[in-house]
C-alpha cells in the first residue's frame, strides 16, 4: 500500500511544486515571445487565445527595417563589453591587493566599496551630468562606461576579493619559490584558479550594464541609445506599440540567456566559490 502512494507523494511534493516554480518564472517570458509573433489587430480581440492564429515575424522586421534597433543592441554591446573590460582590468588587481596584502585601512576601505552600494546610483546623477557636460562627453560611449563603472566596480571588487581569499596563501609562497615575482605569481597561478570568479564577475557588470536605464536616459540623447532607452521610445503618450515592444523585449534578453547558456558551469563555480574560505 505504502509502495503505491510513494509516487503519488513524489508528485505532490517534488514534481509539481517544480512545474509551478518553472512555469512562474517562464511565463512572462514565455508569454513576451508569443506576444512577439501576434498581429497587432489580433493582441487587441477581445476573445482570449493563448497562441496567435496566424504567427508572423512582422514585429522583428518592423523593429530592424523602421526603428533601427540594430544600431541600439550595437550601442549596448560596445558599452556593456567595453564596461565589463574595464572594471575587470582594474578590479583583479585590486582584489588581489586586498586579499593578499595587510595595509592600513584595508578593512575600512573594504566596507567603502560595501556601503557605496546602499545608497541609490541616482545620488550620483547630478555629479556626474556635471562632470561629462565640463568634459564635453555627453552622449558617448565614454560617457556611460565612467558613468557605469562607478557602481559596477565596488561591488565587483568586494565580490573578487572573497574569491582570491577563497585561494590558500600556499600557492603564492609555492609559485615564488619556484621563481616567480609577485605580479607573476598572481598572472600565472592565482588568476587561472580564480578565472570562474573572474566569468561572474564580468557577467554581473555585462548583465548591469546592458540593462541600465537611468544613467542612459540622462546622460544620452541621440548619438548613442542603448536597448533599455529605445524601449521606453516606443511607450507613447497615448498609444503603446505592444508588438514591437514584446520584440525588443525578447532580443534584448537574448545575449543575456545565450552567454549564460554557454558559461553557466563558470558561473555556478564561482559564485559557488566566493563562499568557500580557503
Amino acid at each position: 500500500m505504502t509502495a503505491k502512494k510513494h509516487p503519488v507523494k513524489r508528485i505532490f511534493t517534488i514534481y509539481l511544486p517544480i512545474i509551478l516554480i518553472l512555469l512562474f518564472a517562464l511565463g512572462p517570458y514565455l508569454w513576451t515571445f508569443i506576444s512577439s509573433i501576434t498581429q497587432e489587430k489580433e493582441l487587441y480581440r477581445p476573445d482570449f487565445r493563448f497562441f496567435p492564429e496566424h504567427p508572423t515575424t512582422e514585429n522583428y522586421v518592423r523593429l530592424f527595417s523602421k526603428l533601427n534597433f540594430a544600431a541600439n543592441m550595437a550601442d549596448s554591446f560596445i558599452v556593456a563589453l567595453t564596461t565589463a573590460f574595464v572594471g575587470l582590468f582594474l578590479t583583479v588587481p585590486a582584489s588581489y591587493s586586498f586579499s593578499r596584502y595587510n595595509f592600513r585601512g584595508r578593512k575600512y576601505l573594504l566596507m567603502q566599496f560595501l556601503v557605496i552600494n546602499m545608497f541609490p546610483i541616482m545620488l550620483l546623477i547630478i555629479p556626474l551630468f556635471i562632470m561629462m557636460k565640463v568634459l564635453n562627453i555627453m552622449d558617448t560611449y565614454f560617457a556611460l562606461i565612467i558613468a557605469y563603472s562607478t557602481f559596477t566596480i565596488p561591488f565587483s571588487t568586494w565580490m573578487m576579493t572573497s574569491f582570491f581569499n577563497a585561494v590558500p596563501t600556499d600557492l603564492d609562497k609555492a609559485a615564488q619559490i619556484d621563481g616567480c615575482s609577485r605580479f607573476g605569481a598572481m598572472v600565472r597561478v592565482i588568476i587561472p584558479v580564480v578565472m570562474p570568479g573572474i566569468f561572474s564577475t564580468g557577467i554581473y557588470i555585462f548583465i548591469t550594464s546592458w540593462n541600465e536605464y537611468l544613467y542612459a536616459a540622462i546622460l544620452t540623447n541621440s548619438r548613442v541609445r542603448t536597448i533599455p532607452i529605445a524601449l521606453q521610445n516606443m511607450i507613447g503618450e497615448y498609444q503603446i506599440e505592444w508588438g514591437l515592444l514584446t520584440a525588443g523585449g525578447v532580443l534584448s534578453a537574448l545575449p543575456v540567456i545565450v552567454l549564460f547558456f554557454f558559461i553557466q558551469k563558470q558561473l555556478i563555480s564561482g559564485m559557488t566559490a566566493g563562499a568557500v574560505k580557503g
